[in-house]
Order: C-alpha cells, then sequence, then structure tokens
C-alpha cells in the first residue's frame, strides 16, 4: 500500500503531454490528436493520509506502555483532525481529436474515498471515562464520517475558443456500489457533581441524534450469500444495477502570453440518489439519572465488587431509542478545485505546425498550484510550487513542493517518457517520507501507460 495526501494529484496537473491531466482540468491545453491508455494500467492511485498521528507515535520503539502512547495520541488529536483514503482505478480511458479541432475524451474508472473526522470526545470518554472530566460536556457532534465506492463513466470535450482560451467539461454518470454517511450528528452526555443529590452525582445525555445512512450495506452483511454471489451483485453494481447519479467537471486554460498562463478546474459537481439496499440506523433521546443503585437483581447484596459503568451503560441503553429504517437519502460528491498559475522560459525551436493547439512550448515552467476538496465541515486545501523541465519531446520530470494538512516538506517528483507511440509516466510524492515510512503522515506512487498519437 502507498500512503499520500488525499485526492491531490499535484504532479499530474498542468502536465498537458499525458492524457490523465484531462480529468483534472478538461479545458487543459491539450498537444496530442489521440490516445488509448492500457486497460486497468492506464492510471492507479491510492492514497491514505493522517493530519495529525502516524504510526511512529503509537509503535515506536521507547519503553512507554502502547496505551499510554494512544491516551496521549488522543489527548493530542482535534476534532478537526481527520484520516482519509482514497483510491482509483482506470479501467478504460480513450480519446480523439475531431476534424473541428476539438478533443474527444471518454473512459470509465473505479472510485473509492473514506473520510472520517477524528471523534475526539466520544474517544476520550470511551478510552479514560469521565471521571476527569467533572462538569465538562462530551460532545457527539464529533462524529462525523462519509465513505463511497463507485464506478465513474464519463465523457469529456475539450475546445480551443482562440489562441488564449482553451475551455473544457465532462459529464459524469455514476454508479453506486458502497455508500455510509454519517455528518449531521448531536447531543452532549455530560456528568455534574451535586452533593444534594444521593450518589453525589448526575449524569445527562442531552439531545442524543446520532444517524448512519448506509446503501449497499446490508446486502453484503447477509452471510447467507455465497462468495460468488456478493461477486455478482458487486458486478451488477458497477453497471448502474444499484444506485445511480450524475455529475459535471469544468476547466479553463487562459494564456496571458506565449509563456504565460493561468487555470483552473472545479471537479465532481455531483449528486448520488441512495434509493437501493439501504438501511439507516438511529440512537436519539434523552436521559438523567442521579445515579445506579446497586441492588440490580443479578446483583448478589454482599458483592463488593459492583460492575458499575456497565450497569450505567445498560441503563442508558434502556432509556435512549435505537432503530433501523430503510429511508432513501442524497449524498453529494466531495466537490474539488484547481487554480494555478505557470509561466515558461528557454522557447523549444520546432518545426512550423499549423496544427498547434497551444502556445509555443517551453523547454522549462514553473508555477504554482492551489487545491481544495470541500468536506463535510469545511474546505481542505493544499498549496503546492512545482518545476517541470522537458528534456525532449520524449522525456520530462516535474519536481514539486507541497504545503498540506499532513506535511511542510513533501516533495515530490514526476517523470515521463516517450518510446514512439508508448507513453509511461510515474509520480511519488514525499520523497523524504519513504526514509522511514512509521514516521510519514504521507507518501504515494502514482503509475500510467497509455498510448499517444499525433497526426504526421
Amino acid at each position: 500500500m502507498f500512503f499520500c495526501q488525499a485526492q491531490n494529484k499535484q504532479l499530474l496537473y498542468n502536465v498537458n503531454g499525458l492524457p490523465q491531466s484531462l480529468l483534472n482540468n478538461p479545458g487543459a491545453n491539450v498537444n496530442f490528436d489521440g490516445h488509448i491508455g492500457v486497460p486497468l494500467f492506464s492510471k492507479f492511485h491510492i492514497s491514505t493520509g493522517s493530519s495529525g498521528v502516524n504510526l511512529f507515535d503509537i509503535f515506536d520503539d521507547s519503553n512507554q506502555d502502547v496505551n499510554q502512547k494512544v491516551s496521549a495520541a488522543i489527548r493530542r488529536l482535534t476534532r478537526n483532525d481527520y484520516f482519509t483514503l482514497h483510491q482509483q482505478l482506470e479501467i478504460l480511458s480513450f480519446g480523439w481529436r475531431l476534424d473541428n479541432g476539438q478533443y474527444l475524451s471518454a473512459g470509465v474508472y473505479q472510485e473509492m474515498d473514506m473520510f472520517a473526522y477524528f471523534p475526539k470526545d466520544p474517544a476520550l470518554l470511551v478510552n479514560e471515562g469521565n471521571n476527569a472530566y467533572l462538569n465538562v460536556p462530551f460532545d457527539f457532534s464529533d462524529v462525523s464520517f462519509t465513505g463511497e465506492i463507485m464506478t465513474v463513466y464519463h465523457l469529456g470535450i475539450n475546445k480551443k475558443i482562440n489562441r488564449k482560451l482553451t475551455v473544457g467539461a465532462r459529464g459524469k454518470l455514476y454508479s453506486g456500489i458502497f455508500n455510509v454517511a454519517s455528518t449531521n450528528n448531536s447531543g452532549k452526555f455530560i456528568t455534574r457533581d451535586d452533593p444534594d443529590t444521593p450518589n453525589f452525582y448526575r449524569h445527562f445525555a442531552e439531545n442524543i441524534n446520532i444517524r448512519v445512512n448506509t446503501s449497499g450495506y446490508a446486502s453484503l452483511n447477509n452471510t447467507g450469500m455465497t462468495v460468488q454471489e456478493s461477486t455478482a451483485d458487486l458486478l451488477k453494481r458497477s453497471f448502474f444495477g444499484g444506485n445511480i447519479g450524475a455529475g459535471i467537471d469544468l476547466g479553463a486554460t487562459y494564456n496571458l502570453a506565449d509563456n504565460f498562463r493561468i487555470t483552473g478546474s472545479i471537479l465532481d459537481i455531483g449528486i448520488m440518489f441512495q434509493q437501493h439496499d439501504v438501511e439507516n440506523y438511529l440512537y436519539y433521546g434523552d436521559y438523567e439519572t442521579d445515579g445506579i443503585e446497586p441492588l440490580f437483581p443479578d446483583v448478589a447484596p454482599n458483592d463488593n465488587t459492583i460492575p458499575y459503568w456497565d450497569l450505567f451503560e445498560d441503563e442508558v441503553d434502556r432509556n435512549l431509542k435505537d432503530e433501523t429504517l430503510n429511508e432513501d437519502y442524497t449524498t453529494w460528491r466531495p466537490v474539488k478545485f484547481n487554480a494555478a498559475i505557470e509561466f515558461g522560459f528557454e522557447e523549444m525551436f520546432e518545426v512550423c505546425d499549423y496544427r498547434k493547439t497551444y502556445k509555443r512550448r517551453n523547454y522549462n515552467l514553473i508555477g504554482m498550484h492551489l487545491f481544495g476538496v470541500k468536506r463535510p465541515r469545511s474546505m481542505n486545501y493544499a498549496l503546492t510550487t512545482y518545476y517541470d523541465r522537458k528534456f525532449s519531446n520524449n522525456l520530462r520530470a516535474k519536481v514539486s513542493y507541497t504545503i498540506d494538512d499532513f506535511s511542510y516538506y513533501n516533495v515530490g517528483l514526476l517523470v515521463s517518457t516517450k518510446i514512439k507511440k508508448f507513453n509511461f509516466y510515474i509520480a511519488a510524492d514525499n520523497l523524504a517520507g519513504y526514509f522511514n515510512l512509521a514516521k510519514s503522515q504521507s507518501a504515494s506512487l502514482q503509475i500510467g501507460m497509455q498510448f499517444i498519437f499525433k497526426k504526421q
């Protein structure tokens, strides 16, 4: 498994010689006339990240107890720290230039996106209990997470308006395989010291309202299904046999001068309708108690060891309600945006080509790229500076430096090479993290292969 930061693909953005750049900006400048991706190998990307903790924090070689390390990590993390897991596999990819100069591209890819905020208050309550937090509320709105697995079918068009402006759009159809969402939870648990009560403490569960929506989970949780039946069900969902949705990508490139341009895109403005194989899990209500009486029927009167916390949990469960429903719900894709400014120098001198679809090329490019993705509570950002060097028409390399929630020293490298019409690229982020992956909160590896065609 390779680790990297969320969905940011800064090494591929603005690399116009690669067809995958059209997935990051459908309005990118295109300098080829057709492409065919190697099926299942034209693009593979997997990523995971943690904004506040790494494996070394828990499993270093010190003599400190692991439980103490876990407790220290829980205290250090905040409700705005988060964990991500993102994976993308391009199944089919192809494109061709029309007689009018426009470039069409299409394909199919499978995508998984998981995101969870750290549930600070519930984690403290479970790990340490409430003894040290009298009169301090534990907020259950800290619980917030989303997850989805889907197949995406897409068709894009790229059009050069004039010498300065190129625009593009990509329509998408989503075929949902699995979804889970729990983002608008509320409620608090608090223990107050009150000498006027028999047990000196009063416990309050106030306005508890926790809801977890799922689609595609209930049938997979059916233990009666065979492996063959489960596989057939997943394949059916990949071909619009389950939940469906639609979205659009928009992008543009504007050349301020032959060697100076700005680019931007908005991706996955999309919606999913969760209507099949839906289950909703609800836990809600209010509860107040002055304490737990020790003389329960299953507790002996002379027993000096009373499982107070277990009895309290049972008492709460008897008073708060839980339900399982089958209500349809709607989810929105995590919208992403890119914006970049790029300057080129040392112009490449080429044979005059009247079909050229963009400005004159340069051996060297420097730029700055801002990426953002919408999450349940806020936008998450990453800022990248880069240097892109074309050594020849068949070899280029790009070095990047990125600042994001995971690292302030993320150095990445992309190398792309072409042998006749076959192109291969490899890109890696956070190169310093490879010296000690346990201390790294992000790292990545991306590989792609495709055939790229130009008219002679």
